[in-house]
């Protein structure tokens, strides 16, 4: 009997001993534990959740899709450094201003991919709330202002170039836009959509009255360009002119490019935007009831365009505080002088 009570307890005290076994191997939180960490992973890529390091590739394919526009893989970029985005008034608030008091503007900025070319810009976006990324430039300092010809600004504008032809590669349309252009009203009205023959869609210094023809001189501050081995062609051929072309900066290169008929060995169909709905310091809008954006071009350092693009918003609201849609309003209506980006030329 005393035989049989020592069995039953030994089978106990085992099957005890087994479901704390059991319990510490499954339900352990150590992530050693190979069970746990299978369970771990699983949870994780149901929620959509990226469980592996993330490499630089990757980190920009997940900002492009976070921005873009579901519907047809297109997103808004723009470029910033530390100048543009320090300051009592930067140049980012002002351009994120825009956005705020434009006619249907306020969504795109879901829609905006803020490119950061050093580490002070890209913690004011992630400050911000943005869509960012943060562009690695091997060892290249863009942290301040690159004044209009300078060297260096040369240099940042052939690494936007590269950079911007990555995003081509990777299938997605975009609106690039300087951060000096001035967003009043959604250009996506403005511009032609669904429709694949149109390759690029360019703004002009000044309007010839011509669409399509190319001796407008273009401006590469803002644009909108479809994806499509045509228009990857054109960005790799595009950079692959930089060592060749000291002194000058991209545009200029583009422009010589267009003139040498690139545009038609490549077989792109470009359009040239009018200066009545995307305008600039070079030729002015002369409709406000019709202006979409305002860009400073013309115009040599941050400060000066910080203080005529603040006038830019200082007419656009009065504009809209007046009776605003009256003819007689829009008769009287005239643009402050560019004074300051006038005098950033001395």
């Amino acid at each position: 009997m005393d035989k049989l009570k020592d069995q039953t307890t030994l089978i106990a005290i085992s099957f005890l001993l087994l479901l704390g076994a059991i319990y510490l191997f499954v339900y352990s939180p150590s992530t050693s534990n190979p069970l746990f960490s299978f369970q771990y992973q699983n949870h994780c890529q149901s929620s959509n959740t990226i469980s592996t390091p993330i490499t630089g590739a990757d980190t920009l394919e997940v900002a492009l899709a976070e921005a873009s526009m579901s519907n047809n893989k297109t997103v808004i970029i723009a470029i910033v450094n530390k100048a543009y985005v320090e300051g009592d008034r930067s140049m980012l608030d002002l351009f994120l201003d825009g956005f705020w008091v434009g006619e249907d503007t306020r969504g795109l900025v879901d829609h905006l991919l803020l490119v950061a070319v050093d580490q002070t810009a890209f913690e004011r976006c992630e400050f911000l709330r943005l869509h960012c990324y943060k562009l690695e430039t091997d060892g290249v300092d863009f942290d301040g202002e690159k004044v209009y010809m300078s060297d260096d600004f040369i240099k940042m504008m052939w690494r936007r170039t590269l950079f911007l032809g990555e995003v081509l590669k990777r299938g997605y349309n975009f609106i690039f836009t300087d951060t000096d252009v001035m967003w009043l009203r959604n250009p996506f009205p403005r511009l032609i959509q669904n429709d694949s023959t149109v390759d690029l869609q360019i703004s002009t210094d000044a309007f010839n009255g011509d669409q399509w023809s190319e001796t407008n001189p273009i401006n590469t501050g803002f644009y909108m360009i479809i994806s499509n081995n045509k228009t990857i062609t054109l960005f790799d051929s595009w950079y692959a002119k930089k060592d060749d072309s000291a002194g000058l900066k991209e545009q200029d290169v583009l422009n010589n490019m267009i003139h040498g008929g690139v545009f038609q060995y490549l077989g792109l169909r470009v359009r040239f935007l009018d200066t009545l709905y995307f305008s600039g310091f070079c030729q002015d809008s002369r409709e406000v009831r019709a202006v979409t954006t305002v860009h400073a071009n013309c115009c040599r350092t941050i400060n000066a365009k910080v203080a005529d693009l603040t006038a830019v918003i200082h007419d656009w609201n009065r504009f809209r505080a007046s009776s605003s849609s009256t003819a007689n309003e829009t008769s009287t209506f005239s643009w402050s002088k560019h004074v300051a980006c006038a005098g950033s030329w001395n």
